[in-house]
Order: structure tokens, then C-alpha cells, then sequence
């Protein structure tokens, strides 16, 4: 019977690694554009330095990203303790009750509408194979080695957040002053719209209501802002 939670030479990334990637990319680039212009507008009513609002916007847009890599790093590593302890529990378990770990697999089979028969010819055969791998996979839906990546998911955050803060930033820098303001809104409205399709996408989530409530999230954002630079 295998037991050992040593696992063979990753190859490739699990569907389950790379969503959680790129939800993290997702969401940083959604925080990066909502963060940013939200600094861009309160400050951009509050003076009309154009160096002064640069360099707000710049500073925020570092910083939301490396606040939202650490973020991301932080809990995909708690996660991945959490699968790792799973791991080890049903290691004990197997090691220590054998007989109730197969239990678990002959009733996962017949469960699926396999005969008692033939689920315990397969989890007679799973015992000997693959056990410890069989088990967390049927108990918890992981596969045996393939932990979650927080360096995966900081990076991803990283550099998505500092890519979706460019958006707002290029556009309140580059437009003409006159312009500015509409540039920017149009700029920060598709951008949201995008992480919008984006996130439903990944979710298997409902577009047009991802779109419109990214949008809505947008707008009442850059107002607020905009109210909050009023008051300065």
C-alpha cells in the first residue's frame, strides 16, 4: 500500500493551479484600475499640477501592487497548508486505519453507481497503486503534490495590478488637459468592463452582469473620489 506524500517531478500546473493564477491576475488588474483613479480624481480636483497628480497616481499604483501581491501571497500560502495538512491527515489515516481508508473508497465507487462487486475489485487495486493519492482526491478534490503556488498568485497579482493601474494613470497623464477627465473615465470604464468579462469568464459566471456591475463599481468609485477631492 502507498503512503508516501512525496510526490514525482512536477511537470505542468493543474487546471485548479492556473484558474487560481489567473483569478489572482484578474482581480489585481480590477484593484489596480479602481485604486489608481480613485487617487488620480481626488487629487486632480484638489490641484491642477499635473506633476502632482503623476506622481500620486504613480505612488498608488506601486503601491496597490505590491499590497495586493502581498495579499495574494498570504493566503494562497494558507491554503496550501491547509491541502498540506489534509495531505498528512490521510496519510495517518491510512497508515493507522487502512481498512477505514478503503471504506471511503469502495463507497465513493458504489456512490457512483458502481456495483459492491466491482468497487471493491477497484479500490483493492487503488490500495495498492495509489492510495494516498486516491483518497485526498476523492475526500478533498486535490491532486497528490500539486499545492497551490503563492508565488505564482503575488506575482501574477503584481504585475496585473501595476498593468491595470497604467490605464488610468497613461490616461490622465497623456490626454490633452481639456480632455482629460472623459479620457479617463472611457479609459477606466472599458478597462473595468474587461475585468468584468474576464472574471466571468474564469467563473463560468454570468457576462453581462460581471460587465455591467464592474462598470456601476467603476462610476460609483470615480465619483466618490471626485466628491472626496472637493473637499480638500
Amino acid at each position: 500500500m502507498q503512503v508516501s506524500t512525496k510526490s514525482t517531478k512536477r511537470t505542468k500546473m493543474t487546471m485548479a493551479e492556473r484558474l487560481n493564477t489567473l483569478r489572482a491576475g484578474v482581480l489585481g488588474s480590477n484593484d489596480g484600475i479602481l485604486t489608481v483613479v480613485g487617487v488620480l480624481f481626488s487629487v486632480a480636483v484638489a490641484t491642477t499640477n499635473q506633476f502632482t497628480i503623476f506622481i500620486a497616481g504613480l505612488s498608488d499604483l506601486l503601491a496597490c501592487a505590491f499590497s495586493m501581491a502581498s495579499g495574494e501571497y498570504a493566503s494562497v500560502s494558507s491554503q496550501k497548508d491547509t491541502e498540506k495538512a489534509a495531505v498528512a491527515k490521510e496519510a495517518a489515516l491510512l497508515k493507522e486505519q487502512p481498512d477505514q481508508a478503503a471504506k471511503v473508497i469502495r463507497e465513493f465507487y458504489i456512490g457512483r453507481g458502481v456495483s459492491a462487486t466491482t468497487a471493491q475489485e477497484i479500490t483493492d487495486e487503488l490500495m495498492q497503486k495509489n492510495a494516498l493519492g486516491t483518497l485526498v482526491r476523492i475526500k478533498y478534490d486535490l491532486d497528490l503534490g500539486h499545492y497551490m503556488n503563492p508565488w505564482n498568485a503575488a506575482f501574477s497579482s503584481l504585475f496585473a495590478a501595476a498593468s491595470g493601474g497604467l490605464f488610468p494613470l497613461a490616461a490622465m497623464t497623456f490626454a490633452p488637459v481639456n480632455i482629460q477627465w472623459p479620457v479617463t473615465i472611457v479609459a477606466v470604464t472599458l478597462s473595468v468592463a474587461l475585468t468584468g468579462y474576464l472574471s466571468a469568464k474564469l467563473g463560468d459566471g454570468l457576462v453581462r452582469t460581471a460587465i455591467i456591475r464592474n462598470v456601476i463599481v467603476g462610476i460609483i468609485t470615480m465619483f466618490i473620489h471626485y466628491r472626496v477631492g472637493l473637499l480638500l
